[in-house]
C-alpha cells in the first residue's frame, strides 16, 4: 500500500509539472498580454498595429486553460494505451522487457533532466514579467546600436521623391533625410518640433535619439539627429522637446538649430514607428 501511494503521489506530482509547463505558463503569459494591453503600455514592447493580434491570442489561450482545467488531473497525457502485459508473455515478454529497461530509465532521466532545466528557465522569464515593471529600451542600448546600420525609416521613399510633407516629420524621418538627402538646400529653413532623448557624439556634440520599431522591440534602432545645444546643458539620457529649425552646413551637413528646448518627462510611447 506504501509502494503504491507512493507511486501516485509521484505520478500527481508529474501531472502538476506538466500542467503548470504546458497550460499554467501560457496562462500567466496571456494574462501579463492583457494586463498590458489595456494598460496600454504592451505598446513597450510591440507595435500599436499588432496589439489587437497580441490581446486576441491571449483570449485564445485563456479560453483553452478553462477548458483545460475540466480535465482530470493527467489525463492530458494519457494515451489511452493499454501497457500491461498479459499471462500469455511468459518468459519472451520477461526477456524483452529486460532487454530494454536501463535505455528507457536513461531516456527518462534525460527527458526529465531537459524538462526541469526548462521549467525553471520557462518559469523565471515569467515570474520576471509579473515582478519587474514594463520599461522602455535603455539609453545605453541606443548608444550601443548607433551606427550598427543605416536604417531607412518610414516615409523614406516619399522624402527621395521630395513630396512628403515634413511638418509630420518625427525623429525617425529626420534621421533618414539627413542621412540620405543629397539637395540638403531643400531642407534648410524648415521648421521642427520633436522630442527625444539626449545622447553625445564622438566629437563631443549633441543628437536627439528616439528608438524606432517596426514590429517589436527585437527590431528596434535607433535614430538620432544633431542638434547644436552645449553638450553639457542636459544629461545624456534626458528627454527634451526640441523646437527649432532645419539648417544646411556650408559642407551641406544638417543639424538643427533650437529656438527652444524643454525638458521633459519620458512619454508614455517612447518610441516611434
Amino acid at each position: 500500500m506504501s509502494e503504491s501511494s507512493s507511486s501516485e503521489r509521484s505520478a500527481r506530482r508529474r501531472a502538476l509539472g506538466s500542467r503548470w509547463l504546458g497550460i499554467g505558463l501560457a496562462t500567466v503569459v496571456a494574462v501579463v498580454t492583457l494586463g498590458l494591453g489595456l494598460t496600454g503600455r504592451l505598446t513597450l514592447y510591440i507595435s500599436p498595429e499588432s496589439v489587437w493580434f497580441a490581446c486576441a491570442a491571449a483570449v485564445v489561450t485563456l479560453a483553452g486553460a478553462i477548458w483545460s482545467c475540466t480535465l482530470p488531473l493527467g489525463e492530458e497525457g494519457d494515451h489511452g494505451h493499454d501497457h500491461g502485459h498479459g499471462a500469455g508473455h511468459g518468459a519472451e515478454a520477461d526477456h524483452d522487457d529486460a532487454e530494454h529497461d536501463a535505455p528507457s530509465t536513461r531516456r527518462r532521466t534525460l527527458a526529465l533532466a531537459g524538462t526541469v532545466t526548462g521549467g525553471v528557465v520557462a518559469s523565471g522569464v515569467v515570474v520576471a514579467a509579473l515582478v519587474l515593471p514594463p520599461a522602455s529600451l535603455s539609453v545605453e542600448l541606443a548608444m550601443s546600436r548607433v551606427g550598427e546600420q543605416t536604417a531607412l525609416f518610414q516615409g523614406a521613399d516619399d522624402i527621395t521623391l521630395g513630396v512628403a510633407d515634413t511638418a509630420t516629420f518625427g525623429v525617425g524621418d529626420w534621421a533618414s533625410v539627413f542621412a540620405t538627402a543629397t539637395n540638403t538646400s531643400a531642407y534648410d529653413g524648415k521648421t521642427v518640433t520633436l522630442t527625444g532623448f539626449v545622447t553625445p557624439t564622438d566629437d563631443d556634440g549633441v543628437n536627439l535619439t528616439r528608438m524606432v520599431i517596426t514590429h517589436c522591440v527585437i527590431d528596434a534602432q535607433p535614430a538620432t539627429v544633431p542638434v547644436t545645444i552645449d553638450a553639457g546643458e542636459f544629461d545624456t539620457g534626458q528627454w527634451v522637446e526640441i523646437e527649432g529649425t532645419v539648417r544646411a552646413d556650408a559642407d551641406g551637413a544638417l543639424h538643427v538649430d533650437p529656438t527652444t528646448v524643454t525638458p521633459i518627462d519620458e512619454p508614455g510611447d517612447p518610441y516611434e514607428y
